[in-house]
């Protein structure tokens, strides 16, 4: 993700909770964002509160701790309801995935 300005590690204050497992959440699939070099953080954040649902808040960090540790679940639930959503996300240009869950 590139920055529209650029950024001092001392402007970065972001919460990060450990991964939780799939398991531990009660749900089989999740979706993963990866992080790349040509959409802004204000496009992720933006896809993530129109498509996700999430607060601003939560878009934010989900999009620092992507740009910082390369990938982050951004999402859990079932498989079928995630589909939908993990494919808005890859039309808006975002590398975003589908794992765990039972095979179709």
């Amino acid at each position: 993700m590139m920055f529209d300005k650029p950024l001092e590690e001392e402007d970065i204050d972001v919460l990060i909770d450990e991964e939780e497992d799939a398991a531990d959440t009660g749900f089989d699939a999740y979706i993963v964002v990866y992080n790349d070099d040509h959409n802004t953080f204000d496009w992720v954040i933006k896809a993530f509160i129109d498509i996700l649902h999430h607060t601003d808040v939560q878009a934010e960090q989900l999009a620092f701790i992507i740009h910082f540790k390369g990938k982050a679940t951004v999402k859990t639930g079932p498989k079928k309801e995630l589909k939908p959503q993990k494919d808005a996300l890859t039309d808006r240009g975002l590398s975003a995935v589908i794992e765990g869950g039972e095979e179709d």
